[in-house]
């Protein structure tokens, strides 16, 4: 007689609020973990005020500022050994930066306008940053030569997301409504069509899917290979502005930022609504989960939230 399989635990959800950080740099236009790196104990948020910030993400602790850039920070990614960290600008540069130091390592120009997102590749031996230009730009760290090696120019819009996984494939998409992933050892593209500007892209962590978010309120599910549509995600509002969408540390959940204030997560199967977590009055500007936890970052106008799925012990919940 076979003992019954123990039921599968439900996956947890990040609806606890556990700290918010009033960042004090104007409007925050991106939250990152450090997500590169499997620990996810730091966080970055990018300022309209210039500038760029590492907190404890434990403590809500401000440990360094980054300052270099002309116009605000729109988005930034730290390596794999969290050593280093790359920012893009609406002053159509990208830097590279020495996290211990604050230092400007590099500065790299070469976008004719504002530059949007911007990704190590997982040696970070690679910057990948993507413009308004139409253009994505791929720039060596570890040389001198201050020109990009790659210029991918297919697209004919604006670049307002992009994603690099470890197989070297490069996603990534633009506003004319199509998610391009460059398989860029093959040197082959595949272009899947969408009908509404598209203001996120992202991976499944099992390297398998494609997420995006679009400007009809839509989030979709691809398969990688085929294109074929997996799943929508509605309810949430995605009308005027670019908002991330992201999965969960385990793929289980989708999760999109919303302009009613509010991140929405849906299963991921069943395209059901788990959790409408009430963030503030204000659009959630951006959002990131953890790499290996239950842990939600959501930014909304200066401050930044910790969400966990559980409350802290009180001697941790300082913040």
């Amino acid at each position: 007689m076979a003992f019954p399989q123990p039921k599968p635990q439900t996956p947890q959800l990040p609806n606890h609020l556990l700290r918010t950080i009033d960042c004090q740099q104007g409007a925050i236009r991106a939250v990152r973990f450090n997500a590169s790196s499997v620990d996810g104990n730091y966080l970055l948020t990018c300022g309209g005020d210039k500038s760029l910030k590492l907190w404890s993400v434990k403590l809500g602790t401000l440990l360094k500022t980054y300052t270099g850039h002309g116009y605000e920070v729109l988005d930034a990614d730290s390596s794999y050994d969290s050593s280093q960290i790359c920012s893009c600008s609406s002053d159509k540069t990208v830097i590279l930066w020495d996290v211990g130091t604050g230092n400007v390592t590099r500065k790299f120009r070469g976008h004719a306008g504002k530059v949007n997102c911007v990704q190590f590749n997982e040696e970070a031996s690679v910057i990948l940053s993507g413009s308004i230009d139409g253009t994505v730009r791929c720039w060596d760290t570890r040389s001198r030569r201050n020109d990009p090696i790659q210029i991918l120019d297919e697209a004919r819009d604006s670049i307002s997301s992009l994603k690099v996984v470890k197989t070297s494939f490069l996603l990534g998409q633009s506003v004319d409504g199509r998610v391009r992933r460059y398989d860029l050892r093959m040197g082959q593209l595949y272009v899947d069509f969408i009908s509404s500007p598209i203001t996120c892209v992202c991976f499944s962590r099992d390297g398998q899917c494609t997420l995006s978010s679009s400007l009809d309120s839509t989030v979709r599910l691809l398969d990688k290979s085929t294109g074929e549509m997996l799943g929508e995600y509605t309810g949430h509002k995605m009308k005027g502005y670019k908002l991330d969408c992201c999965l969960s540390s385990k793929d289980t959940h989708v999760l999109s930022c919303s302009e009613d204030g509010h991140v929405y997560c849906w299963d991921l199967v069943e395209g059901s609504l788990s959790l409408k977590l009430p963030v503030g009055k204000a659009v959630v500007q951006s959002l990131s989960f953890h790499p290996t936890e239950t842990l939600l970052l959501t930014a909304m106008e200066r401050h930044v939230q910790v969400w966990g799925s559980e409350p802290e012990e009180e001697e941790g919940a300082m913040g």
